[in-house]
C-alpha cells in the first residue's frame, strides 16, 4: 500500500492545506514519510455534509446489511495485517506482536458488533397495546425503540493505534448503531490511520453503503478537532485521551447552540487494595503480578495500576520482591516523545515530594523516548493530605500507600475520584471483613476486580470500561463491549401509528423475530 498523506472526505481523497504532521519513530526520532496534510475547513464541512446526507439512508439499513458491512471491514483489515505489523512499530514503538494482537482485537470488535446488529434485539423494542375502552381515560397505542443519534466524531487514541482508533471500538459501535463516523486521526500514527481508513472505504463501496458513512481527517486537535466537535452536523463524540483534551471537547460540545454528548475516557489510577490475608498467603506472587501489570505496554494502558494500598506490617516479602524485580527491570520505548517527557516529569515530581520514598527506579531517558519502571511508597496520612498523589502518572510507575488502620483505608478509598477499575487482592475472609470497602469501590469504579490485576480488557457483552468522572465524562457508559452501542442511540416512541408505517422491529407480527417487551412482558 502506497501512503499518500491526505484526508478521506467520503470516498474521495482531500487535497488539504498546510502540513499537519509527519509520523515520528519514537525510538529514533526519525521523521517518517509521507507528510500528512491537514484538512481544510471546506473539506471538513464536506465530510459532515456527506455524513448528514448518509445518515437517513444508513440508519435505515437492516441489521443483516450493517452486519455485512462490519464484517467486511474486519476482513479488509485482516488482509493487511502484515503491512500493519511493519508500519505500526515504526509509528508507535510497539512491538510487532502487540500490533498483530491489537489488530485481532480490532477485527474481533467489529465482528462482535455485527452479531449484535444481526440479532437486532439491541434496539430494546417495547410495545404497549392501546386500550380504547379503558376508563376513565383510554390508553393509546405506544411503541418505542432505540435508533442512532446521527453523525459521530471519533478521536483516535495514542496508546491503542488500532483498537481505539480509526476502526476501533468507538467507530464499530457507532456504525453498528447506524451512525456515520468522521474520525480525527491521531498525529502519532497517521500512516496506520490511512491504511485502516482505506479498508473502511473499500468495505463501504463493496457493501453499497452511502458515501459519507465514513470519513477520516488529519489536522491538529485544537483546530480540526475543535471545529469537528463544534460543527452543527455532529451529534455525538467518542474520545480516548488525556483529561485536559477530553475536558476541552466536553466544554466545546456543551457550549454549542445545540449541546451534544461527549463520551470521553480520560484519567484513571486504578487503585489496587492488597488485604492482609492475601499478603500473608502470597506476598511474592502478588509482587510479580503487580510488576507485570504496571510495566505491561510500558505502563501506557488506561488500566495501569498506579496506586496500591497495603498494610504497613507483614509486607516484607512483597516489598523485597517488588523492589528487586523493579530494580532489575529495563526501559521500554514509549508511544511518543511527548508522553515520555510527561512521564519523566511525573516521576521527578514524586521523587521531590516530602514523605515519599523511592523503593526502586530504572532511570528514564528522553533519548529514544525510554520509560523505566519506578515504585514509590508513602503512608496513608501523607496520601490524604496531598491531592497531587491522586493524579495519574501515565507510564510504568506505581505508588504504594501503607496503613494498618482499616478506618484510614476506608477514608482513603472514599477520597478517590472516579476510576475505570478498582482491584481487591484478598481471601474470602478478607472480603467478609472488608465488605464496606467493596461497597465504596463499587461507587468509585466501573469495573471492580477480585484477585486479578486490572490490565487486560476482555471485549465481550458484560465488560464495562468506564467509570465516574474523571475516568469518563459519563459514568453510565462503556467504551468497550457491546453495551458501547447505547452511547450513540436514543429512544423514539411511536404513538397510534398504523402497523404498516412502523419500523419492522415494532410491527405486530415481529418480522425480524427479535426479543421485545410486549405489554410489560419480555419475550
Amino acid at each position: 500500500m502506497t501512503l499518500q498523506g491526505t484526508s478521506f472526505i467520503g470516498n474521495q481523497r482531500g487535497t488539504g492545506s498546510d502540513i499537519a504532521c509527519h509520523a515520528t519513530n519514537p525510538a529514533t526520532g526519525e521523521l517518517l514519510d509521507p507528510a500528512y496534510i491537514a484538512a481544510t475547513k471546506e473539506e471538513l464541512d464536506r465530510a459532515v455534509e456527506l455524513a448528514t446526507a448518509a445518515f437517513p439512508v444508513f440508519s435505515a439499513t437492516s441489521g443483516a446489511e450493517r452486519a455485512k458491512f462490519l464484517r467486511t471491514i474486519a476482513d479488509e483489515i485482516d488482509a493487511i495485517v502484515d503491512e500493519i505489523a511493519v508500519r505500526g512499530p515504526l509509528e508507535s514503538g510497539l512491538p510487532e506482536a502487540r500490533l498483530r494482537g491489537e489488530t485481532g482485537r480490532t477485527t474481533g470488535q467489529l465482528r462482535l458488533f455485527a452479531t449484535v446488529v444481526e440479532d437486532g434485539s439491541w434496539v430494546d423494542a417495547r410495545i404497549e397495546h392501546g386500550q380504547p375502552e379503558r376508563q376513565p381515560i383510554p390508553k393509546v397505542d405506544l411503541r418505542s425503540q432505540l435508533r442512532g443519534v446521527g453523525p459521530v466524531a471519533v478521536f483516535a487514541a495514542s496508546n491503542f493505534p488500532m483498537a481505539f482508533s480509526t476502526a476501533g471500538g468507538d467507530t464499530a459501535s457507532a456504525l453498528a448503531a447506524g451512525c456515520p463516523v468522521i474520525v480525527k486521526a491521531h498525529s502519532s500514527h497517521p500512516g496506520l490511520a490511512e491504511m485502516v481508513a482505506e479498508c473502511v472505504i473499500k468495505a463501504a463501496k463493496t457493501c453499497g453503503m452511502p458515501e459519507g458513512v465514513f470519513s477520516l481527517v488529519y489536522g491538529s486537535g485544537r483546530k480540526i478537532g475543535q471545529a469537528l466537535v463544534k460543527h452543527p452536523g455532529i451529534q455525538a463524540v467518542g474520545f480516548t485521551g488525556s483529561q485536559a483534551g477530553g475536558r476541552a471537547l466536553m466544554d466545546s460540545a456543551a457550549a454549542r447552540p445545540q449541546p451534544i454528548p461527549v463520551y470521553a475516557e480520560m484519567s484513571s489510577i486504578n487503585p489496587v487494595f492488597i488485604l492482609p490475608g492475601a499478603l500473608a498467603e502470597r506476598g511474592e506472587a502478588l509482587a510479580d503480578g503487580l510488576y507485570g501489570s504496571l510495566t505491561m505496554g510500558v505502563g501506557q494502558f488506561c488500566t495501569n495500576p498506579g496506586l496500591v494500598f497495603t498494610p504497613t506490617s507483614g509486607t516484607e516479602a512483597f516489598t523485597e520482591k517488588l523492589t528487586t524485580t523493579t530494580a532489575a527491570g529495563a526501559t521500554g520505548t514509549m508511544l511518543n516523545s511527548g508522553i515520555a517527557k510527561s512521564y519523566c516529569s511525573g516521576v521527578e515530581a514524586l521523587k521531590a515530594k516530602g514523605g515519599i520514598k523511592t523503593l526502586a527506579e530504572v532511570p528514564s531517558t528522553l533519548d529514544g523516548a525510554q520509560g523505566g519502571p519506578a515504585v514509590f511508597r508513602t503512608d496513608v496520612g501523607t496520601f490524604l493530605q496531598d491531592e497531587d498523589l491522586m493524579e495519574e502518572v501515565f507510564g510504568p510507575t506505581t505508588l504504594i500507600v501503607a496503613s494498618d488502620d482499616k478506618a484510614e483505608l476506608l477514608k482513603a478509598a472514599e477520597a478517590l475520584e472516579g476510576q475505570l477499575t478498582a482491584t481487591i487482592q484478598g481471601t474470602e475472609a478478607d472480603l467478609a471483613e472488608y465488605s464496606d470497602l467493596v461497597e465504596i469501590l463499587v461507587r468509585k469504579a466501573g469495573r471492580v476486580i477480585f484477585n486479578n490485576f486490572p490490565t487486560g480488557v476482555e471485549v465481550c457483552h458484560s465488560m464495562v470500561h468506564g467509570g465516574p468522572y474523571p475516568a469518563t465524562s459519563d459514568g453510565r457508559s462503556t467504551s468497550v463491549g457491546t453495551m458501547a452501542i447505547y452511547r450513540f442511540a436514543r429512544p423514539v416512541s411511536y404513538q397510534n401509528f398504523p402497523d404498516a408505517a412502523l419500523p419492522d422491529s415494532l410491527k405486530e407480527a415481529n418480522p425480524l423475530g427479535i426479543k421485545r417487551m410486549v405489554d410489560g412482558v419480555r419475550d
